[in-house]
């Protein structure tokens, strides 16, 4: 429920109050003596939904900003009137939760800081997971995610495409290349000098790094977030829940692959960079195209009807575009996806034929371990080496066994791959 407060303009009363009976809205009016150009301020309470439709209207009789008006949270509202107002408005559809046209984009304004502040916030949450991800650290990668400032940027931009605002979409725009920028680019100097100091072993190979590798190889499921991230932000603005949480998720898609991109520039690695930047960009698109889907979808339009078909066909050829880009950039991922199947199953086909192998060279021997090491072919890894560690009595290593399972494995590989044996001792009492 919402409490509006509108200051009335000289000879503008009259058509107010008549608005306000056609749209059976209760109103209270006290006289403005303050001497300026408003003759009185008029007090009507509005469920959510009636807001948008009412302030509209009032619009469309000549109240325009001039008006200087005012929209609070009202606790709770007693009123006959009101609940037959309520019901009307209240049918069950999508547009029924949502706020205002006007509060949606006042929170989006408020939603983007300062421009020092953007600044610093992006950097510092770069730097804290820069230093999470070299740590290895979920919790450190978490905190950073929560300072990062970018869910304004992101949800504005759609904000301001929808309703036709452009210094709104310009801002969006802007705030968002320039936070990928500065993530980026914080990352990879904050992590060279943590390379120079040796604060970090020297020839640490940052893709032995869980929080890390995981990000140097991005697959399909990182769409997932970063689409989830873009209906969970616009909802939540829209429906007036808080969107901090949502924030996180945006910033969990963003901040630490821009983080992972910065490491790997930094440790003089570009190429394991590609897909960790490409999982940014794709990111930072699907979380916008996401955003404009569902404001169409839940019934948010330009303020006036003359922006309507214009603003229509401008949002089909942006949503047709980043469509478009996404889906190039998703096929990158997919390219990934399907080469760590490829991966996946090279490994459990070696692990079948080891098992075999030791199977039909006697009951004693043992398979303990096989791990599959993968090349640095950034971002399209595949196997390069499988090491293999058989449990065999004392003094009963059978170098034969190499040559077999390299035969045996080597079949389900693309190219050739080298077979290390390692033989551990076991002793059963």
């Amino acid at each position: 429920m919402r409490l509006v407060q509108l200051m009335v303009p000289m000879g503008a009363r009259e058509k107010i109050l008549e608005t306000l009976e056609e749209e059976g809205v209760e109103y209270v009016v006290t006289d403005e003596t303050s001497g300026r150009e408003y003759t009185a301020v008029v007090y009507f309470p509005l469920p959510s939904a009636a807001v948008e439709s009412v302030l509209d209207a009032l619009h469309e009789e000549g109240v325009d900003e001039d008006a200087y008006t005012v929209v609070v949270d009202a606790e709770t509202v007693i009123s006959r009137k009101f609940e037959t107002l309520r019901d009307e408005y209240e049918n069950g559809d999508v547009e029924e939760d949502r706020i205002s046209r006007q509060e949606l984009q006042t929170h989006a304004e408020e939603m983007t800081p300062s421009f020092s502040i953007y600044v610093t916030l992006t950097v510092v949450s770069a730097l804290v997971a820069t230093a999470g991800l070299l740590l290895d650290s979920p919790a450190v990668v978490v905190g950073s995610m929560v300072i990062a400032p970018l869910i304004g940027p992101a949800l504005g931009a759609s904000i301001g495409t929808v309703l036709g605002d452009e210094d709104l979409l310009r801002s969006g725009v802007k705030h968002q290349v320039l936070g990928v920028a500065l993530a980026i680019g914080s990352a990879a100097v904050f992590a060279w000098l943590i390379r120079m100091g040796n604060i970090v072993p020297p020839g640490l190979n940052i893709a032995t790094i869980g929080e890390i590798s995981e990000r140097l190889t991005p697959d399909l499921l990182s769409l997932v977030i970063a689409l989830g991230a873009g209906v969970a932000g616009i909802l939540s603005i829209a429906t007036g829940v808080s969107v901090a949480l949502v924030g996180v998720m945006i910033a969990a898609a963003l901040i630490p692959p821009a983080a992972t991109a910065g490491i790997a520039i930094a440790f003089g690695e570009p190429a394991a960079a590609i897909g960790s930047t490409v999982l940014v960009f794709v990111n930072v698109l699907s979380v916008n195209l996401a955003g404009l889907v569902t404001l169409w979808y839940t019934g948010y339009r330009p303020e006036s009807l003359f922006d309507l078909e214009p603003t229509r066909a401008r949002i089909r050829r942006q949503i047709g575009a980043l469509a478009l880009v996404v889906l190039v950039f998703s096929a990158f991922l997919g390219g990934i996806t399907y080469s760590t199947y490829q991966t996946g199953s090279f490994e459990q086909d070696a692990r079948d034929e080891a098992v075999a192998v030791l199977e039909e060279n006697g009951d004693d021997l043992q398979l303990i371990d096989l791990e599959v090491v993968l090349n640095d072919d950034y971002p399209f890894r595949g196997p390069e080496r499988v090491v293999v560690t058989i449990g065999v009595p004392p003094d009963e290593a059978d170098p034969d066994l190499a040559e077999e399972l390299h035969e045996r494995i080597n079949q389900h590989a693309d190219e050739p791959v080298g077979v290390q044996v390692r033989y551990v001792e076991v002793v059963e009492r």
